[in-house]
């Protein structure tokens, strides 16, 4: 254990960080500051995209699949720890990773569509593991079957299942009384009857319970902020003053330098929408479109609601209530703020909680299906599937804290290939763009 702790610290410590952020600085340059100039474009193809060309499923269904996987827990927790660890400060650095991280989700659903291959049984197939052996070359397929394995064993071990299964049978146990084995018996026929029917499946689900979910969860963070609304100018004064001042300690919080603020920050905003991490382009490569940039700029919009909106939301409503420096700890902090404007608030976290968990391991499921069908055929989708939803079923019952750490640092290892490949294509995804914004001139000329 001790190992896996200091291997996690460092596959999560600065280099990667430092690499991650590097490569959307990169593309952000290369592309001419695109995730402004071109956000009120990706908005309006969120939900104006035409559905076609090649794909499973629509640009808004590749959308809702990717926030599925993306919006979960790391949004109540993750914000809550990175705020506990570097104060208020670390929201504005999740702001600065999540910016340059769009440039970098863009890149991923360019190359995700432009590589993508249809496979034996006609369902269409993309990621990093196609973009790297078929936009770098074959002699780059070592890496490409690295990342594949990767993200099996994240989807089987880690982010898919165990934290996710945790995670709802926890808060129905201790809001609600229910019996683990109730909802996890609830929890994997679910599973099973959205899983079985692949993509077009996860993402009639997807399109259904994402927005509702993200309502819900904006909602009852703009409630609590209208309560505390006197508060706000002060908190957001704060974000930035302890941006680049040390946070002074107060209440159950012991203080923060700048530089915890900003390793928490750009951890937590990084691990919360995957930017870079090579997860979301599985999904943005079964869009139905025909242009890589079009599906680029609707993956890019995913940062964006992720972060920029769901994370700031939640650290405001931890900021203004002042439970950040309370003695509470992750969800706790989160429910703590909502309690303090609303009747039940533990109640509407619990059940936010349970809808960001479930979705999150539908998407992983599509993700390590498409990552094994990479490895060993489509032969391999129905025992995957098997063993997902069994896992899924004992989930519940296992506290294996070395597979959980080991899947962290699988987690961390997917971005190094990922990367690599967004480096070097960098110029295919330039011209791309390009063609892509002559064709939509030409379409306004005409």
């Amino acid at each position: 254990m001790h190992v896996l702790e200091q291997l996690n610290k460092w596959v999560w410590g600065a280099p990667l960080l430092i690499l991650l952020v590097g490569t959307g600085i990169w593309l952000t340059c290369r592309l001419g500051l695109l995730q402004v100039m071109r956000l009120p474009l990706a908005l309006r193809l969120v939900f104006k995209a035409k559905s076609e060309g090649e794909g499973d499923v629509s640009s808004f269904g590749a959308l809702a699949t990717a926030l599925a996987a993306t919006v979960g827990t790391g949004n109540i927790v993750g914000v809550a720890t990175a705020i506990q660890i570097g104060g208020p400060g670390a929201l504005f650095w999740m702001w600065m990773a999540a910016f340059f991280g769009m440039a970098t989700k863009y890149a991923e659903g360019v190359l995700a569509v432009k590589y993508r291959i249809t496979d034996d049984k006609g369902q269409v197939s993309g990621g990093p593991m196609y973009y790297i052996e078929r936009g770098l070359g074959s002699k780059f397929k070592p890496l490409a079957i690295f990342f594949a394995v990767s993200g099996v064993l994240v989807a089987l071990f880690g982010i898919g299942t165990f934290p996710q299964v945790n995670a709802i049978v926890s808060s129905t146990q201790s809001s609600w009384g229910i019996p683990v084995i109730v909802t996890a018996g609830i929890m994997t026929v679910v599973t099973a009857l959205v899983t079985l029917g692949g993509i077009k499946s996860i993402s009639q689900v997807s399109t259904k319970v994402v927005p509702v979910m993200a309502i819900i969860y904006i909602i009852t963070c703009l409630v609590v902020l209208i309560t505390f609304i006197d508060q706000i100018p002060h908190a957001v004064a704060l974000v930035f003053q302890s941006a680049f001042h040390p946070a002074a300690a107060g209440g159950g919080f012991l203080g923060a330098t700048v530089m915890m603020a900003i390793q928490s920050g750009v951890a937590r905003g990084v691990f919360s929408n995957e930017s870079g991490l090579g997860s979301a382009p599985i999904a943005a490569a079964a869009a139905k479109t025909k242009w890589p940039a079009e599906q680029g700029l609707v993956s890019m919009t995913g940062t964006f609601f992720d972060t920029i909106i769901i994370c700031t939301l939640t650290g405001l409503t931890l900021i203004v209530t002042g439970v950040w420096q309370g003695d509470e700890r992750g969800a706790m902090m989160t429910q703590a703020a909502f309690d303090a404007a609303i009747p039940y608030g533990s109640m509407i976290l619990t059940v936010c909680l349970m809808l960001f968990a479930f979705t999150t391991i539908l998407g992983w499921n599509y993700y390590g299906e498409r990552c094994i069908t990479y490895l060993f055929g489509v032969k391999s989708i129905l025992p995957y599937r098997i063993v997902f939803i069994l896992l899924i079923a004992f989930g519940a019952f296992i506290k294996l804290d070395a597979i959980w750490l080991l899947a962290d640092i699988v987690n961390g290892l997917m971005a190094l290939p990922n990367l690599i490949a967004l480096l070097g294509l960098s110029g295919v995804v330039v011209a791309e763009t390009r063609r892509y914004l002559q064709h939509m001139r030409s379409q306004k000329l005409g």
